[in-house]
């Protein structure tokens, strides 16, 4: 049984609306530090997202067995559902921006990984008696 199940409907959707501001929250964190590219707080953070995910979802399990065959809900917790369904939407767009944040992030990184590969075949470039270029040797037996 989970530590939810005993609670009243509308306790369950309020506490499901205070899950989902706090987990908008951590993926606002989240985007900074992808931006800052802190990479050790933003596994601290990770772990609380995961924390957050795995009680929204104990927590939506909960309401869901609540609300079978509880017909029409009374206005006041009809609003905490349109409430969480709003901040649901937040966090799938947020969560959107961050993964679109990360593919941008990796993409520069390709990029500056195939200009240090250029630069070093470019250094690497000698001329032959010609006066042709020629690709010298990077190490052992490789050549540009």
């Amino acid at each position: 049984m989970s530590e939810y199940e005993s609670d009243s409907l509308a306790v369950q959707l309020n506490k499901q609306v205070e899950l989902l501001s706090a987990l908008n929250t951590v993926l606002e964190k989240e985007l900074q530090l992808i931006s800052s590219r802190n990479a050790e707080a933003l596994m601290q953070l990770l772990d609380e997202k995961k924390s957050l995910l795995e009680s929204i979802q104990a927590l939506d399990t909960a309401i869901e067995n609540k609300m079978v065959g509880s017909g029409v809900l009374p206005p006041e917790e009809e609003n905490l559902v349109n409430k969480a369904k709003q901040l649901l939407d937040d966090c799938k767009y947020r969560t959107q921006v961050n993964q679109k944040a990360v593919e941008q992030g990796q993409l520069r990184l390709s990029h500056l990984r195939n200009l240090m590969m250029e630069v070093r075949a470019k250094e690497s470039l000698t001329y032959d008696k010609k006066g042709k270029p020629k690709g010298g040797k990077l190490g052992s037996g490789v050549s540009a």
